[in-house]
């Protein structure tokens, strides 16, 4: 499974999901800074309060010692900074001279002098003139010792007041304002302990915060934010599978509902354009029914209309025929009867008698033969399918038309193929594709000195089809009008040469017969007409057959 396809299936995160996750994040981060600043401003507020307090003790005893300093007792002096030293909370005092050597400790063994650039002395000597006067911040600092222990220290200035100055016991010139500082140093490890609580706390507090405000947003984000928006996705589903008879209604807040509002009323709206075109289909689907049956209608008179046309055409074909035979009868009769003007057949002529009356017979029948060939052609009928002899259609309708074709000066070539066996169709139908083919070639080759017609007929055994070609040697179709011929009342004949109707019938006739028909043809070289129609297995066995003993002999 590729990447795309892990990321596709991965579940999609909602909406609600989101804002849960965006908040609590957003409230974590908040808490944890507002926790951070709230710590810091209490140490920072103990610290100053510690400050203050180690300041006051730090002026205590200053007050303490100055009798005692000023009497110039030592000692004694010591002494109470040594009862103050062991007081819970501080570390050491201690007290330097001006250069900075430690003249008293509270700790034994802490001697020697400090560095005057340390933390303790640098703001007061940081500038070439020391500082007199001092804030307490600026006095006060927080180191932690060698043990990891945080200290905070204090250094109070002993200023050179007169009476100082002015005593006997140790007279300090006036030009010197501090005679040294005192140094007291407290442990902060109540203080950290109460920081320790005091970040406990305000974690406890904040995760508590956190929780339930996630909580609260859980809560809302469920009922105000996922299921309103649960209701339009399944409302849009709902309109999607063109379900839309339930209504969408969400009041959970001014917003969405006026979202579900405008949706609710697009839902109606196409429930009421698909009514409109649920009706307007129905009422579609009957007037193509009605128009289908008309055109039904329409097609079976332009049959019968085409039908007429082509006995039309006939009848000039029909009426030379008919009537040589009968001028034949006519002529043989008149013979006959001047033979029989005595009432008998003199003997010396009965011969010619049976000769003249075997004429008339054979030209009766062939007068006969062509009534009922164009009866058979006119008939209205339904069409139906029966085993029918192509090649003997082809070969009857050609002698219908074949003195029409001879004033016309075209030739007719028939090339039958005598191995085809009869193939199930309507043979009436047939005979008037035929004679439409025929007629249409042999208008388009009488421009041609000799015009010419060919007719062949052939099995397609590959395809299990019949083939039925009428090619003419006339000046072809131009390309743009070989999509057209089909069409019905489309002709590039004149107004009295036709309607458009002839090859619209025959397309019509091949179509109902489950079969095709082709055209081809390139200018001034003819054109060619390949009917193609489907035979039944066994026929199409019995043309194999026959095609197979036709070579055999």
């Amino acid at each position: 499974m590729t990447f795309e396809q892990k990321l596709l299936n991965l579940p999609p995160k909602r909406l609600s999901q989101k804002l849960i996750l965006f908040f609590t994040l957003l409230m974590t981060i908040v808490g944890i800074l507002a926790s951070y600043i709230h710590v810091k401003t209490q140490e920072r507020q103990l610290l100053d309060a510690m400050m203050l307090g180690v300041d006051q003790l730090s002026g205590s005893i200053s007050s303490a010692t100055w009798h005692a300093m000023l009497a110039d007792q030592r000692e004694s002096a010591y002494q109470t900074m040594q009862t103050i030293a062991q007081k819970q909370g501080i570390s050491r005092i201690r007290i330097f001279n001006k250069e900075g050597r430690i003249m008293f400790s509270t700790v034994n063994g802490d001697t020697g002098a400090v560095d005057k650039a340390g933390e303790a002395c640098f703001m007061c000597h940081s500038a070439e003139q020391p500082l007199l006067k001092v804030d307490v911040p600026t006095r006060a600092r927080v180191y932690r010792t060698t043990d990891g222990q945080r200290r905070l220290g204090m250094v109070t200035p002993i200023y050179n007041e007169p009476s100082c100055s002015n005593a006997d016991c140790h007279a300090h010139p006036a030009s010197m304002n501090v005679l040294g500082v005192i140094d007291v140093t407290l442990t902060l490890d109540q203080v950290d302990a109460e920081m320790i609580v005091l970040r406990q706390r305000v974690v406890m507090i904040t995760a508590a915060i956190v929780f339930s405000m996630s909580l609260f947003i859980m809560y809302f984000s469920k009922h105000f934010v996922d299921k309103p928006i649960q209701h339009l996705i399944e409302g849009t589903h709902a309109v999607s599978a063109m379900q839309l008879d339930t209504p969408i209604a969400i009041e959970s807040s001014e917003e969405l509902g006026e979202l579900a509002r405008s949706f609710d009323l697009m839902r109606l709206r196409l429930k009421d354009a698909m009514n409109e075109i649920n009706q307007f289909t129905q009422s579609l689907e009957t007037k193509v029914e009605e128009r289908t049956e008309q055109l039904k209608i329409a097609h079976q008179k332009l049959l019968q209309s085409d039908r007429l046309a082509s006995l039309g055409q006939l009848s000039a074909s029909v009426a030379h025929e008919i009537n040589n035979p009968l001028s034949g009868v006519l002529n043989l009769s008149m013979l006959m009867q001047r033979m029989m003007k005595d009432g008998v057949v003199p003997p010396n002529r009965s011969e010619e008698f049976r000769k003249y009356l075997n004429q008339i017979v054979n030209e009766t029948s062939r007068v006969g033969h062509i009534v009922q060939d164009l009866l058979a052609f006119s008939r209205r009928s339904k069409p139906w399918r029966s085993k029918v002899d192509v090649n003997a259609i082809i070969r009857s309708t050609v002698n219908l038309i074949l003195h029409k074709l001879k004033l016309m000066g075209v030739e007719i070539d028939l090339a039958l193929d005598e191995h085809v066996a009869s193939i199930s169709c309507d043979g009436s139908q047939l005979q008037q594709v035929v004679i439409n083919l025929i007629m249409n070639g042999a208008e388009a080759a009488q421009s041609k000195s000799p015009g010419k017609v060919i007719v062949r007929t052939y099995v397609n055994h590959t395809s299990n089809c019949f083939v039925f070609e009428v090619a003419d040697n006339g000046d072809g179709i131009p390309e743009e009008n070989l999509s057209k011929i089909f069409n019905p009342f489309f002709t590039t004949k004149g107004e009295s040469k036709g309607i458009g109707l002839g090859l619209a019938v025959v397309f019509g006739i091949i179509e109902a017969h489950k079969g095709d028909i082709e055209v081809k043809s390139k200018l001034g070289e003819g054109t060619t007409f390949v009917v193609t129609l489907p035979m039944d297995d066994a026929l199409a066995e019995q043309s194999v057959k026959i095609h197979e003993s036709g070579q055999a002999v």
